[in-house]
């Protein structure tokens, strides 16, 4: 039944949008943001166009100098925070007030490695401006309307980490360059940590926040990464799954073998790596590795905070091209809520031009293990390498020798590594609150809220080691194709972030 609305309801409603309109009031308007949105372009071409894959520390150090000048600049002070393989950079920037609380901001350089066979342009690192046509679909528009011509929000600018993640990068460094021009001030100390290894794994964080833990002290910590929700709505994230790795390599002959004189008489390690693995998960998705899903609850309470995330899951499946989700949860945001297990990619003998009639010598299989709150990685690891002992595997952590090849009928070599744990902080923290308050004078309403991000980022060592609260603060289109060919960034998300980031940083904190 509709409540009636009463003189005391009615004011309420009254003062709630005059709340959001002296907030909105208090903003720099769209065209402001555009003028610096534009302003910013040349530096963030110069950006993209710098290599920034971890697996080559050279074209890392340049992205390192690089940053290191941008944020001196604007008045940081940068200090390498040095690991066995690339630095950390902390940027800091004080305010007046001795006493004030400390931000944390996390921020990410380096970038998946690419492909340029499959990229729709010559170079991945030439940032390239295109607008979609419907007979040609992204085709290339000159660079220099971005600079000279009225903006369309929807051209899209490619090249590699435009949105994973050098894109915030900018975003931030442009706030920034805002709030000098019109000499607005923080009421906080920033410390901002650059990350140029998170697209692999970081695996020198977790001991490197250890090391540093009085240089990054700080109270709370905000992450600029992650794509918004699907339907390009401001967005606040209060968590993030962590993430396991396992490759599985089966054995069969010690060479590849003639299929014809072999073809019944030798295991093929491809199809008992198949079976192995479908013995894994059943048709609905669901893992069937028993206790698996152990110690996740999803009450009442939490269902509501789920169902309050306006998910067009019929839309979503139609973007992404399938005609049904796998059946792990009712509904998308549920299915968040539990560990995955995940085949990422399969290799055994030659394909295509190359195949040859063999019976390959070996099959191999990556699978990463997305991680919830509840989940202990390490009983995870254990639980998938029983099941596979279950399944008459002798499991190895190296290649057999040839007395084992010729005693066990079925050998399986496992090899694993826990990259990061998952994070999840309180909606009514004191950071989610002060964010929630930020975000809502940026776009005159209040942001989505999801209680966990699909994806994984390297924050739990920050949150266990300086016990603090964090909140991911996603500014990017969701269809950019991340860690694929074709990533790309829309420019209304673009200019949209230096708003949402400007805000953030004028926020008065208590």
């Amino acid at each position: 039944m509709t409540k009636p609305v009463t003189m005391r309801n009615l004011l309420s409603i009254l003062l709630s949008f005059l709340s959001v309109g002296i907030l909105s009031a208090q903003m720099p308007d769209n065209q402001e943001f555009t003028k610096y949105a534009k302003a910013s372009f040349p530096q963030f071409k110069e950006l993209l166009g710098m290599p920034n894959d971890a697996h080559f520390p050279n074209d890392i150090e340049v992205n390192v100098k690089w940053s290191e000048k941008h944020f001196q600049k604007r008045g940081f002070k940068t200090t390498r925070l040095n690991t066995p393989t690339v630095p950390l950079l902390l940027a800091e920037k004080k305010c007046n007030n001795k006493n004030a609380k400390t931000v944390l901001i996390y921020l990410q350089v380096d970038g998946q490695p690419v492909d340029p066979s499959h990229w729709f342009q010559d170079n991945p690192y030439e940032a390239t401006l295109k607008k979609l046509s419907t007979e040609n679909g992204w085709e290339k528009i000159d660079w220099e309307n971005l600079e000279k011509n009225e903006i369309n929000r929807d051209w899209r600018i490619f090249a590699r980490s435009t949105s994973d993640a050098k894109g915030p990068v900018n975003m931030f460094l442009t706030a920034v360059d805002m709030m000098l021009e019109k000499n607005k001030t923080s009421n906080f100390h920033m410390k901002v940590i650059i990350d140029f290894e998170e697209e692999i794994g970081s695996p020198n964080l977790p001991k490197a926040v250890t090391q540093y833990k009085n240089e990054l002290a700080s109270d709370m910590l905000i992450i600029f990464d992650g794509p918004m929700h699907i339907s390009n709505k401001p967005t606040l994230t209060y968590g993030a799954r962590g993430m396991s790795r396992i490759t599985l390599k089966v054995f069969g002959p010690v060479f590849p073998q003639h299929s014809g004189h072999y073809g019944n008489w030798v295991p093929n390690p491809a199809v008992r790596l198949a079976r192995l693995i479908a013995s894994m998960k059943d048709d609905d998705g669901r893992v069937t590795i028993p206790n698996f899903y152990d110690g996740i609850t999803i009450t009442d309470e939490v269902k509501k905070i789920l169902e309050s995330v306006p998910d067009d899951e019929k839309y979503m499946n139609g973007k992404i091209g399938i005609a049904e989700a796998d059946k792990v949860a009712p509904t998308y945001q549920e299915s968040l809520q539990y560990p995955s297990l995940n085949v990422r990619g399969m290799q055994s003998a030659w394909i295509g031009s190359e195949v040859r009639t063999i019976i390959p010598s070996s099959a191999t299989a990556e699978i990463d293990i997305r991680l919830v709150l509840e989940s202990d990685p390490v009983r995870l690891l254990a639980l998938v390498k029983k099941h596979i002992e279950d399944q008459g595997y002798y499991v190895l952590d190296r290649k057999p020798t040839s007395q084992e090849r010729s005693k066990y009928p079925r050998i399986c070599q496992f090899n694993s590594s826990i990259s990061y744990l998952a994070f999840r902080t309180d909606f009514d923290s004191e950071v989610g609150e002060w964010l929630r308050k930020a975000m809502t004078k940026a776009h005159g309403k209040l942001p989505i809220q999801q209680r966990t991000f699909g994806g994984s980022i390297p924050i739990s060592p920050f949150v266990n080691q300086l016990g603090i609260p964090a909140v991911i603060v996603p500014t990017v289109n969701r269809d950019n194709n991340q860690h694929s060919p074709n990533e790309n960034i829309r420019i209304g998300n673009y200019i949209d972030g230096i708003k949402t980031m400007y805000a953030i940083l004028t926020e008065q904190l208590n």
